[in-house]
């Protein structure tokens, strides 16, 4: 799979989702604490706008704070208005800069975060597969922007919708876009997951 590919593919169908929202929906609630949607969409361009010696810079400024990091990269690409930040978000759809080379990390961003905004919505959740289950894959493997691999630890892993599968253990079954979410430490899917590790993994999440 071509991870530039599928971050493009994926920022491209999140603006499409964009285009049509009002002002209640850039003001809903997300999955993101008390971030709104456009905090997240202008995450989600700052994500895509900063290389590895401006993140470097940005984060020893932020006295390693990474809350603190993400929150002024976040300002910094707000918009006067939603229209605004939704233009800036479309800029960075093709770019290509990261500030290190875990593209399938990235690619985690942009569907989690999506997912982030989908979900409280009722809209419907990302549509490529393949793209869902790189994502899974790695965090299953490592913990990077988010503590997946720590959260899966001695569970048995098993997308019910695609060929992922990981670990050992008691099992955890379902969407590979519910065992992403769970991974990225977010409750909100795991009710369209069954197994026994469901309890041990819903505990790691409160």
């Amino acid at each position: 799979m071509d991870a530039w590919e599928a971050i493009h593919r994926a920022r491209r169908e999140l603006a499409q989702d964009l285009a049509g929202f009002d002002e209640g929906q850039w003001r809903h609630p997300t999955l993101c604490g008390q971030w709104d949607v456009e905090h997240v969409v202008a995450h989600l361009t700052a994500a895509a706008s900063v290389g590895q010696w401006a993140w470097m810079r940005s984060i020893v400024l932020a006295g390693f704070r990474p809350a603190v990091h993400n929150e002024r990269r976040l300002r910094d690409h707000l918009g006067a208005t939603p229209k605004d930040t939704l233009e800036r978000f479309r800029a960075v759809i093709d770019s290509t800069v990261a500030p290190t080379k875990d593209l399938p990390a990235y690619l985690g961003e942009v569907i989690v975060h999506g997912e982030d905004i989908r979900h409280p919505l009722g809209l419907p959740s990302s549509s490529d597969p393949e793209a869902v289950t790189e994502v899974a894959q790695f965090y299953v493997s490592r913990n990077f922007t988010v503590d997946s691999k720590t959260t899966a630890a001695g569970l048995a892993m098993r997308a019910t919708d695609g060929p992922f599968r990981a670990g050992a253990g008691p099992e955890v079954a379902g969407p590979t876009l519910a065992l992403v979410m769970a991974m990225a430490g977010r409750r909100s899917h795991l009710d369209q997951l069954a197994g026994d590790g469901v309890p041990r993994l819903a505990e790691r999440l409160t």
